[in-house]
């Protein structure tokens, strides 16, 4: 992406904690303003609607001059057309969360020739220039996952793992990671990995095969359970084989998103565990780095003050925040976002 060069004296101090510098490009008054175009990645997922609520509230919570928000429903054609929308009205910075990660180049590339930075969220691009990438480490929640069903399982065992969309760097982050771990960690483990492009009844059907083909399987890992929590839980009740932790026939199950619904379960010793996805803190930061483009930010890799870390990527840099691991131990910590949620 073509960054606006700064016309304004350089400024006076170095904010060190947030390894950024940044200068007004217009005037000294510090913030050049300009309209920001959002949109929501799909709405049939509890973090993703967890995820808009959050921007609407950050929005006002920060003054931002943000466009009617959009919602592409997982669609990259709607994306591109949203975006076309966002630049007809003006839009000096644009905020996203592409699905497909392969196909969105074409409309990065559009956005890069207006100069128009971009703020992308949970998914990093496979190509094309983007500002600031906000997410988790994706192939930390494969590899939590897998060190988790491994030291539970003690190394032995069937795992069935509901894989996200494979053209998303996410899913592929993700279930590369978890089977680098097994194969190295826990080869007596046997992994059964089921595509499902992020759609609950397609891991719900591809489960039920599973478990007709292998009654002893004793683990999976869900790597959404925004999608995959309610339709899989409802199978294994319906099968009597929701058993509590330590009992005989306990599934352990591990899972992504870390939203109320999967702490509760965790309370109720439906699963065991989840990785939770900073859902307020993708909200935060998106908003943020959109206005530090607004103000020509330069960012420089680090660590930052809140608790993440900038690293470079082809064609931009990532703010990789912390996803920690929810258990029964730590399931009612007010920190995770989904204990912060009103009720």
């Amino acid at each position: 992406m073509r960054l606006r060069t700064p016309t304004a004296v350089a400024c006076a101090a170095l904010l060190a904690s947030t390894v950024l510098t940044a200068c007004n490009r217009d005037s000294g008054s510090g913030d050049s303003g300009g309209k920001v175009g959002i949109d929501m990645p799909r709405n049939d997922s509890d973090f993703w609607n967890s995820y808009q609520d959050y921007v609407k509230k950050d929005i006002k919570a920060e003054d931002i001059d943000a466009l009617p928000l959009t919602n592409s429903q997982n669609d990259i054609g709607r994306l591109a057309a949203n975006v076309q929308t966002f630049t007809d009205q003006g839009a000096k910075a644009v905020v996203m969360a592409p699905q497909d990660t392969g196909a969105v180049a074409e409309t990065l590339n559009n956005l890069a020739e207006k100069d128009i930075p971009v703020v992308s969220v949970d998914t990093r691009p496979d190509k094309g220039e983007v500002y600031m990438v906000v997410r988790a480490d994706n192939r930390a929640y494969g590899q939590k996952a897998c060190e988790f069903l491994g030291e539970q399982l003690k190394g032995k065992g069937k795992v069935a793992e509901f894989q996200g969309d494979l053209a998303s760097i996410n899913g592929r982050d993700r279930s590369e990671a978890f089977k680098a771990c097994m194969t190295k960690n826990y080869p007596g483990i046997r992994v059964f990995e089921l595509a499902t492009e992020w759609k609950g009844e397609v891991a719900s059907a591809k489960l039920q095969s599973t478990l007709a083909a292998h009654p002893d399987l004793n683990g999976i890992y869900m790597q959404a359970g925004g999608v995959f929590l309610e339709p899989t839980l409802a199978l294994l009740e319906q099968k009597k084989l929701l058993k509590p932790p330590g009992s005989k026939g306990h599934i352990t199950i591990i899972s992504n998103d870390g939203i109320p619904q999967e702490l509760d379960a965790i309370r109720d010793g439906k699963i065991d565990a989840t990785v939770s996805q900073p859902v307020d803190l993708y909200a935060k930061y998106a908003l943020h780095w959109a206005k530090q483009a607004l103000d020509g930010v330069e960012v420089k890799p680090g660590p930052t003050d809140h608790d993440s870390t900038i690293i470079k990527i082809p064609g931009g840099f990532e703010d990789q925040l912390p996803a920690p691991l929810v258990t029964e131990d730590n399931v009612d910590d007010p920190k995770l976002w989904a204990n912060q949620l009103e009720k």
